[in-house]
């Protein structure tokens, strides 16, 4: 068995999960709880990752695997059927691009969500505005590319995407980014529907 520092709380930490249960991979992986995130650090995770964040990874022989993408590029060396990262060509660099897009607004997302759990007369307005546009941004983008994702095979670009609009469902829903984006809803249902997305909903266990 392999151990995965986990939350259920963490986008990142979904998108391995959906990952492996993709490759079929999700029995050998063993899930340990661990919370990490404020101020107080997780000494005993810093041991394995000096970052001190998850997903982390460790393997039979100990070696250890951050971050999200290292953790499921692994998993895609794991198994014989279809990879989630494609070989090389337009495909590979197609994949790499909407992943890096949907771990930005991930990682946006995050700094929004730190941000309003900052107490009001210290939460910065214009921060919060750039963080608005930018998800705003990427959406409109994601609008025009709606009808691509929904033509090529699944891959690691469309699971980052995936997580990234499902975490703004879970995280930021007032701000309704499925209003005007008709393809890109529409797709983004199609990926809600995957067994592997319904076996991994997002929890809040605050």
């Amino acid at each position: 068995m392999m151990k995965l520092h986990w939350s259920p709380r963490s986008p990142y930490v979904r998108k391995v999960m959906i990952a492996a249960h993709e490759v079929g991979l999700q029995d050998r992986v063993d899930c340990v709880r661990t919370v990490v995130g404020g101020t107080k650090p997780h000494l005993e995770l810093m041991t394995r990752n000096p970052l001190g964040k998850i997903p982390t990874l460790e393997l039979e022989d100990g070696t250890v695997v951050y971050d999200s993408f290292v953790v499921i590029a692994y998993l895609d060396t794991l198994h014989a059927g279809p990879k989630l990262i494609p070989a090389d060509g337009a495909a590979w660099l197609t994949a790499l691009r909407r992943h890096a897009l949907g771990n930005g607004m991930l990682d946006v997302a995050l700094a929004a969500l730190g941000e309003r759990f900052r107490s009001a007369e210290r939460q910065s307005e214009p921060h919060l505005a750039l963080w608005r546009l930018k998800l705003r941004t990427c959406v409109d983008a994601l609008e025009q590319e709606a009808e691509a994702l929904a033509r090529d095979k699944f891959d690691i670009g469309q699971l980052a995407i995936g997580v990234a609009l499902a975490y703004l469902d879970f995280r930021f829903d007032s701000e309704k980014w499925h209003d005007g984006h008709p393809k890109l809803a529409a797709w983004h249902a199609t990926f809600n529907a995957r067994p592997s997305v319904v076996a991994n909903p997002p929890v809040d266990d605050r």
